[in-house]
């Protein structure tokens, strides 16, 4: 792909990520929060948290895209090794990762991750672009061009790192609410939280090795 399309593909996903963050910002609800919404706001779910992920990512890109353009090759250089890395290690498992576990989990009862309440709070188009468009956008990015990935165990220790941060914070909001971020975790038991947390480990892995399967046979 020439870098001018590959410009003009990754400002135009920027500008829709970003949109799709700003408008999860927008959402309101009729009636008051519980504590556990209130308590860090939206920047508890794993779902706006991609969001965010997947506009820095596809910032990055589109700035890696113009250095090229413009012939800034030595600094290209550089945003180019940070634009891989971000892909392989968060952006394309943790998109992966958002799609498959809620639609699974939203398939077999959605009320233990969205619950029927959301629709009228959330469109219909929010959700999709949210849980849906997050996974093609992950295959059409190892598409368009490819991406050198870390070596297998410095990328499962950084993704690694990133999932303990995020489980640690999930922690820290029940010890303070007294309520879990999705409701499917309050059926557990804390030796059936932590089995939960590492099968939910062990599927992101899962994502991550499929990214690098995809990006080698591809490319």
């Amino acid at each position: 792909m020439e870098i001018s399309t590959l410009a003009t593909y990754h400002c135009l996903a920027f500008v829709w990520y970003f949109f799709i963050a700003y408008s999860t910002t927008q959402v309101k609800a009729e009636e008051p929060p519980s504590e556990v919404f209130l308590y860090g706001g939206q920047w508890k779910y794993l779902t706006v948290l991609n969001l965010v992920l997947q506009a820095v990512f596809y910032g990055v890109s589109f700035l890696a895209d113009v250095l090229r353009l413009i012939k800034k090759l030595r600094c290209a250089k550089c945003v180019i090794s940070s634009r891989d890395l971000l892909f392989s290690v968060l952006a394309f498992p943790v998109s992966t990762f958002v799609s498959i576990s809620f639609w699974t989990l939203y398939t077999y009862n959605r009320e233990l991750v969205y619950p029927k309440s959301l629709d009228g709070v959330i469109p219909l188009w929010l959700n999709h672009a949210m849980h849906t468009a997050v996974f093609p956008f992950a295959l059409l990015e190892i598409l368009a061009l490819p991406h050198r990935y870390p070596a297998k165990k410095k990328g499962l220790i950084l993704l690694g790192f990133v999932a303990f941060l995020y489980i640690s914070w999930v922690l820290w909001i029940y010890s303070v609410t007294g309520e879990w971020v999705y409701p499917l975790f309050a059926l557990f038991s804390p030796s059936g939280l932590a089995a939960f947390f590492a099968g939910s480990l062990a599927i992101i892995i899962s994502c991550y090795n499929f990214g690098e399967f995809l990006n080698r046979m591809i490319w």
